[in-house]
């Protein structure tokens, strides 16, 4: 049987091989994954070197709200065709190379301002890139889902992740190794034209047809069953439990977040070089991190979900300590090695056991709209306190900063504990299953 089970397993693996949808989602999983990065940690410290107050820099943050917020306007993309352009290339990718083009238009526009002269510029370009980045992951998620047959999909996001990692590096260490040699306006303008890999695949991508939404349904039942359905159930089969998990949810990521924001700007106070920010942190930083993740999927299946999750808690808060250390020994480049290291370990474990928790959460009949709304929870709280943390480093220090994050760690392992306290939750009734989903959880990277 082993042997019939590994000359399978080889046609499936070669059959793979010969799909050309999955190096297109390589190449859109690495449009996916470039612009995220220079709106954020490369920016942050693009604006830190410029001069610009931390207080600022925390408030530039906001513009992340986008690819959390991104549900609000999926429908009008899912519904609508983009005039002129759908008629050639079809809905899905009519969206997708606008989509594309308004991050490297956002980007160009970027490589060309100065922080220290407009910052409100530079906002208005973040916002651009922001939201059109975010538009373009709600239709390469769609491409993806019409274009393939459920049985593909684990290998596609396989595909998608891989580019998505790639272009992390890229636009962190590749960025930030370009503006120490030439300057930001070079790196800038160089990451636009990288978008030319996704508008390839974009190009290259057969038509996928969307399916409209059945004629007769007015928007209370859409809404309906988009969102009051799906809360339904769960408070149905959590019931009261709920509110300890929805609690844990938003403070799980909280101290991750928030210390995230000044990380970078801690690594430019501390007189690190470009280089050295991006070697440690964007390039040694990723592939730790994904030694983290793997480490989180063993324990998810060795120890289960909810001692995973106390662990995780545990190291992700405590790792912010590192950086508090980091900030009273000044410029040591083991020691920003070691923080980097347990940080980027514990976060990626603690994120991959969050995934898994809140996968477990989900029914069979809304478990694609139920895991959106949770992993949307999750982030919301972050990005709406990190905003604030440019003022906290400025009022606090950096030292006392990182040892107030670490400090809520202290009720989230309260949270796990009371875990196991929860009874069991009511059976779900029986459905369809849903749509694969999937989402990413970026680390400090």
């Amino acid at each position: 049987m082993s042997v019939g089970w590994l000359e399978g397993t080889k046609r499936t693996l070669r059959d793979v091989a010969r799909d050309r949808r999955m190096a297109l989602m390589l190449l859109l999983g690495f449009g996916a994954g470039l612009p995220i990065l220079l709106v954020f940690a490369t920016l942050s410290a693009w604006l830190r070197t410029a001069g610009i107050e931390r207080s600022s820099i925390g408030l530039l943050s906001y513009v992340s709200l986008a690819y959390t917020l991104k549900f609000l306007w999926a429908p009008v993309i899912d519904r609508f065709d983009l005039p002129g352009l759908a008629r050639l290339l079809g809905r899905r990718r009519a969206w997708m190379l606008a989509a594309q083009l308004g991050v490297a238009a956002g980007m160009i526009a970027m490589s060309f301002g100065d922080p220290s002269r407009s910052l409100g510029y530079m906002v208005v370009c973040a916002l651009v890139i922001a939201f059109a980045s975010a538009t373009q992951d709600i239709v390469v998620d769609g491409w993806r889902i019409d274009s393939a047959p459920a049985e593909r999909q684990g290998m596609m996001l396989a595909a998608y992740q891989l580019g998505y990692s790639l272009a992390r590096i890229c636009a962190g260490a590749g960025a930030l190794y370009l503006a120490d040699a030439f300057g930001w306006t070079p790196a800038y303008a160089t990451m636009a034209a990288l978008m030319l890999i996704a508008v390839a695949g974009c190009l290259a991508a057969p038509k996928a047809a969307a399916v409209d939404p059945p004629a007769g349904r007015g928007w209370r039942v859409a809404a309906r069953e988009a969102v009051v359905d799906p809360f339904s159930d769960l408070m149905r089969r959590k019931g009261l439990g709920l509110v300890l998990i929805l609690l844990l949810i938003m403070l799980y990521r909280l101290p991750d977040i928030v210390s995230g924001i000044m990380a970078n700007p801690l690594y430019i106070d501390m007189k690190f070089t470009l280089s050295e920010i991006a070697t440690v942190s964007k390039v040694y930083g990723v592939w730790i991190g994904i030694a983290g993740a793997f480490a989180g999927g063993i324990a998810v299946s060795r120890i289960g979900l909810t001692a995973s999750l106390l662990v995780g808690g545990i190291a992700a808060a405590a790792s912010n300590l590192m950086f508090a250390w980091l900030a009273l020994a000044g410029h040591d480049l083991p020691l920003l090695v070691a923080s980097i290291s347990i940080d980027n370990f514990a976060g990626a474990f603690a994120g991959t056991a969050l995934i898994a928790y809140m996968s477990s959460l989900t029914s069979p009949a809304f478990a694609a709209t139920q895991y959106a709304l949770l992993s949307s929870l999750y982030a919301l709280p972050g990005k709406f306190v990190g905003g604030l943390s440019g003022f906290a480093v400025e009022a606090m220090g950096y030292p006392a900063f990182f040892v107030a994050t670490a400090a809520v760690g202290l009720p989230v392992v309260g949270l796990c504990l009371a875990l196991r306290l929860l009874p069991e939750e009511r059976p779900a009734p029986d459905a369809a299953p849903a749509a694969l989903h999937a989402d990413g959880i970026a680390a400090r990277a």
